[in-house]
C-alpha cells in the first residue's frame, strides 16, 4: 500500500461578497479534488489545537500525524534542520524574515513582511553582511530562501514572546516587538541591523528600481530542537517530503523522511507543480509514503490577492492532484489525503485556527462514505464528519480497515 498527502497550504478561506458568498476553494474549478470528494470521505479537521497559534508549523505537524502538544518546540528548529544547522541542547533558533518597515505619521509600520519577495540571490548578500557585521560566538546568521532565513542564539534564552510579521501587515510595530527574558538583546540586534541595511548595496539598487527594500530583520518562531519519533518508529513506513519551504523539509527530516528538492519549486504561484507531482510518483517506487506540499495559495492569501489564490488552487488541482490521478496505475493500491494545513483568508491576510476541509480516498473504495460531489468548506461541514484531533487523520489514513 502507498500513501500520499497532497497539501495546498492555506487553501481554506471564508465566504466572500466578491465571489457571491463563495470561498475561493468553492469558486475555483477543481474537478480532480471534486472527483476524490465524491469517491471518498470529506469532512472538517482541527489542525491547530486549542491554545496554539495557527502557524504553518503547528498545523503541518498535525497533518504529518504528530500531536503538537507532545513535540512542538517552535518553528525555527524545524527550519534549522532543513538547512543542516545543528542545534545543541541549549541553542535557540529564530526565524529571521527580511521585511520592509516604513515611517508613517511618526510611527514605524510593517509595510511588507517579505521585503517585496526579495530574490534569494539578493537575500544571500544581505545575510552574509549581517553575519560579517553582527555574527559572533553567540549569534549566527544563515541564509535561506527569498525572505525566509535563520538566526541561532548559541546558549540563548527562549522565554520570549514574538508576533509573526505576516500578522501585522500595515500595522504599527511599536507594541509588537519581542518581549521577555533576552528581548532587549534581540531588539538591539534588530535596530543595529536596520542601520546596516539602510545603506546596503542591495537595498540601494532595489529602491532605484522601485522595489521594496529589505529595510529590517524580524525575529520570531523561536525554539529549541524538538524530540520526535521517525515515521519508521511511528508507522513502520519509509517516506519522502516534497516542498520548497524549509519548515516542511525540516519536519520531514525529524520524521526520518527523504527530502526531495524539485527544480523550479519556488514556494510561489510560479512553482513547478507538475515537477512535484512527478517526483512524488517516482519517490513512491521506492518509498511507502510521500508528503507533497504547495505553498502558493498561502502566499496569495497573505498578499490579499484573491485572483492569484483562485489560480493557485486551480493549478494545484490540475497539475498536482490531476497528475497523481492520471498516473495512479503506477502506484498499485494507494490511499490519499488532500487538505490545507490552515485557512489563510485573503481579507484577513493571515492564518486562522478554523477547521479545514479534508478528503480521505482509497483506491479500493474503502473510504467511500461521501455523497458530496464538491470539495469545499461548505460541503465538508455538511458531511457531518469532524475530526477534533487533526493529528489523528494521518493514522486514520494508514490504519483504517
Amino acid at each position: 500500500m502507498k500513501y500520499l498527502v497532497l497539501l495546498g497550504d492555506g487553501m481554506a478561506d471564508e465566504p466572500l461578497d466578491a465571489l457571491d458568498g463563495k470561498t475561493p476553494l468553492e469558486y475555483a474549478s477543481t474537478p480532480n479534488m471534486d472527483k476524490l470528494a465524491a469517491a471518498g470521505e470529506i469532512g472538517l479537521a482541527e489542525t491547530v489545537p486549542e491554545g496554539f497559534h495557527p502557524g504553518s508549523d503547528v498545523a503541518n505537524l498535525s497533518v504529518f500525524g504528530y500531536d503538537p502538544a507532545e513535540c512542538y518546540s517552535g518553528r525555527s528548529p524545524l527550519e534549522a534542520a532543513s538547512m543542516n544547522v545543528a542545534l545543541g541542547p541549549n541553542d535557540v533558533a529564530f526565524r529571521l524574515n527580511l521585511v520592509d518597515i516604513i515611517h508613517h505619521y511618526g510611527k514605524l509600520y510593517m509595510a511588507d513582511f517579505a521585503a517585496g519577495h526579495i530574490s534569494t540571490e539578493e537575500a544571500q548578500q544581505i545575510i552574509a553582511t549581517l553575519q560579517e557585521e553582527l555574527g559572533s560566538d553567540a549569534f549566527e546568521f544563515y541564509p535561506g530562501v527569498s525572505y525566509r532565513h535563520l538566526m541561532v542564539w548559541r546558549n540563548g534564552k527562549d522565554q520570549l514572546r514574538f508576533v509573526p510579521p505576516h500578522d501585522i501587515i500595515n500595522q504599527s510595530i511599536e507594541d509588537k516587538m519581542p518581549e521577555g527574558d533576552g528581548a532587549e538583546e534581540l531588539i538591539h540586534l534588530m535596530n543595529t541591523a536596520q542601520m546596516i541595511l539602510n545603506t546596503h548595496p542591495v537595498n540601494i539598487k532595489r529602491r532605484n528600481e522601485g522595489k521594496a527594500p529589505a529595510s529590517s530583520i524580524w525575529l520570531w518562531g523561536h525554539g529549541k530542537a524538538p524530540q520526535m519519533e521517525t515515521y519508521q518508529q511511528k508507522f513502520g513506513l519509509t517516506g519522502a517530503v516534497i516542498s520548497a519551504v524549509d519548515l516542511i523539509k525540516g519536519i520531514g527530516i525529524y520524521a526520518g523522511l527523504e527530502v526531495i528538492n524539485v527544480p523550479g519549486a519556488t514556494g510561489y504561484i510560479d512553482t513547478n507543480y507538475l515537477g512535484k507531482a512527478e517526483a512524488a510518483i517516482e519517490a513512491l517506487s521506492r518509498h511507502d509514503f510521500v508528503y507533497l506540499h504547495v505553498e502558493a495559495p498561502d502566499e496569495a492569501g497573505h498578499s490579499g490577492d484573491l485572483q492569484e489564490k483562485i489560480k493557485a488552487i486551480e493549478l494545484f488541482d490540475e497539475q498536482v492532484v490531476g497528475t497523481i490521478l492520471d498516473r495512479a496505475d503506477q502506484l498499485g493500491e494507494f490511499r490519499l489525503m488532500v487538505l490545507p494545513d490552515h485557512p489563510t483568508p485573503v481579507e484577513l491576510r493571515t492564518h486562522t485556527p478554523d477547521p479545514v476541509p479534508y478528503i480521505l480516498y482509497a483506491s479500493d473504495g474503502s473510504f467511500a462514505t461521501s455523497s458530496e460531489n464538491r470539495y469545499c468548506e461548505k460541503q465538508a461541514k455538511q458531511s457531518g464528519h469532524y475530526v477534533q484531533q487533526g493529528h489523528r487523520l494521518l493514522s486514520d489514513l494508514i490504519e483504517r480497515r
